[in-house]
């Protein structure tokens, strides 16, 4: 007779985690930066990955810091905490679950760059 085992709750399992936007994401926000861009309102972006969030940093000028972070948190404390977007100063402005309706929900010709 051959023994069975029952492995229940196995820690070793390899789950597959985010480590990046998701190009369904990551589609949103450059035709957001292709409209802005279009308008002469942003001039350059750059993509930060760290352990615990990614960003897109949107530039005025390629020389300043981001006006703008869109961020995506890998581990948010809430589901609700999952996208966000931060100004210059490192203030939030916006958060969501849904990063469309973030987009959607932030009025981009409203906001006023601080120099």
């Amino acid at each position: 007779m051959r023994s069975l085992k029952l492995v229940v709750n196995n820690i070793n399992k390899n789950s597959e985690r985010e480590v990046f936007f998701v190009k369904k994401e990551l589609q949103t926000i450059l035709n957001l930066y292709g409209k802005m861009v279009s308008n002469g309102t942003w001039k350059d972006y750059g993509v930060s990955i760290g352990s615990k969030e990614i960003s897109f940093d949107i530039y005025q000028r390629a020389s300043e810091k981001p006006i703008y972070r869109i961020l995506k948190s890998l581990k948010p404390k809430n589901y609700n905490e999952k996208f966000y977007i931060k100004d210059k100063h490192g203030s939030i402005l916006e958060k969501s679950s849904n990063l469309l309706g973030l987009i959607e929900k932030t009025k981009w010709n409203n906001l006023k760059a601080i120099k």
